[in-house]
């Protein structure tokens, strides 16, 4: 199988974990017969430094005529500190989803026995969450109306949906509901908000296309609590895009690390993938970022060309680092890999170069797995 790769690194440490997910899935095609045609493209604030532009018009192109697009990170503190700014990275990234339509992003949260020790719930809370939230990503506030008067006294942010919005993102949701243990979870804010009752009258009324899927509804506030008090009650997550944000990065805590989590951005014809971490500029360039939520997406990309065995082995090789504590830095400040020796370890497991007895100084030292 052949497929055409768009590969935005973007800022801080994303050409760091983005290399490592590039070098696995190099692994990937020689052991399955694949091939994979990358082409590197600008975006966020290194694309305004070297162009002028968050997103040029070349990496649209590319974008719109590849497969998938795999993306490392986003965002600068120059930008993050200067609220006046006019140009800044996350105008490239909602751009590209909004022009490429991918509207709706899937996160799953799936926590890993060997690293309970590092979430501050317990590990009673811990075993067996397994659940996977799909936000709407190209409506609500963040694509609404916004303006500040000229004394900048007063601003506001408008929050729109319509009904088909609701509707393209709700049924990859009981879809995906009906893969799993067939439970769909609604979050909104219904007793407050119109959009939110919009969002309930629909999924009420899609629920009838799928009787096979149980459907409870929880506003935010709850919900917010909920993932931290009883995270395994939950299977697929539904919200709309700002409550989608805020409870996808509160549940990254439960893993242990915001390192671990992989995302998937969809739409009609295009799908991108990347980790949730952000850009992590105290850490770029020193090798010591977390490359595991890189390569999980990498994954997430696997299962879209419907590499389903490929992708399984590549979860399988995450979760061999983990076991066997080759770890970076945010899960283990003392016994850590680098980055590039996670790739170079899961990429070795993937081609079954993995030998019996494993030698951890030499690993810890950068040195070959296989001495």
């Amino acid at each position: 199988m052949q497929k055409k790769i768009a590969v935005i690194m973007g800022d801080g440490i994303g050409p760091e974990v983005t290399q490592q997910s590039i070098k696995i899935l190099d692994a990937v095609t020689q052991q399955f017969g694949h091939k994979f045609y990358y082409t590197y493209c600008l975006m966020g604030a290194d694309a305004i430094d070297k162009t002028g532009d968050p997103l040029p018009d070349e990496t649209m192109e590319t974008c719109l005529d590849s497969d998938a697009i795999l993306f490392g990170a986003i965002g600068h503190p120059k930008y993050d500190n200067d609220p006046d700014a006019k140009v800044r990275p996350e105008q490239g990234l909602l751009k590209l989803r909004k022009s490429l339509g991918l509207f709706a992003n899937i996160r799953p949260v799936l926590t890993y026995p060997s690293l309970h020790h590092l979430s501050p719930l317990k590990n009673k809370y811990l075993e067996g969450v397994d659940f996977v939230i799909f936000r709407e990503l190209t409506g609500g506030i963040y694509f609404g109306k916004k303006e500040t008067n000229q004394d900048q006294t007063y601003s506001f942010d408008e929050c729109s949906y319509s009904k088909e919005e609701i509707e393209r993102v709700s049924h990859l949701a009981f879809k995906n509901a009906q893969t799993r243990k067939k439970k769909l979870t609604l979050v909104d804010k219904a007793n407050v908000l119109e959009t939110s009752r919009l969002w309930r009258r629909v999924v009420q009324e899609l629920s009838s296309q799928y009787s096979d899927v149980k459907v409870d509804y929880m506003f935010v506030d709850n919900a917010a609590m909920q993932i931290i008090l009883n995270p395994k009650q939950f299977d697929v997550i539904l919200t709309e895009n700002m409550f989608g944000d805020i409870i996808s990065d509160e549940a990254s805590v439960l893993t242990g690390s915001i390192g671990l989590l992989p995302s998937a951005s969809v739409g009609k014809t295009s799908a991108l993938f990347e980790p949730i971490h952000g850009s992590y500029p105290q850490a770029a360039g020193k090798d010591i970022a977390n490359p595991l939520g890189s390569v999980l997406s990498a994954a997430m990309m696997l299962d879209h060309f419907k590499m389903h065995e490929e992708a399984d082995l590549l979860r399988k090789a995450v979760e061999w680092t983990l076991v066997n504590g080759f770890v970076s830095r945010d899960i283990d400040t003392v016994n850590s890999c680098s980055t590039s020796t996670i790739g170079d370890l899961i990429r070795d497991f993937i081609e079954n170069r993995i030998p019996s007895n494993i030698n951890k100084s030499n690993i810890s030292l950068s040195k070959s797995t296989i001495i």
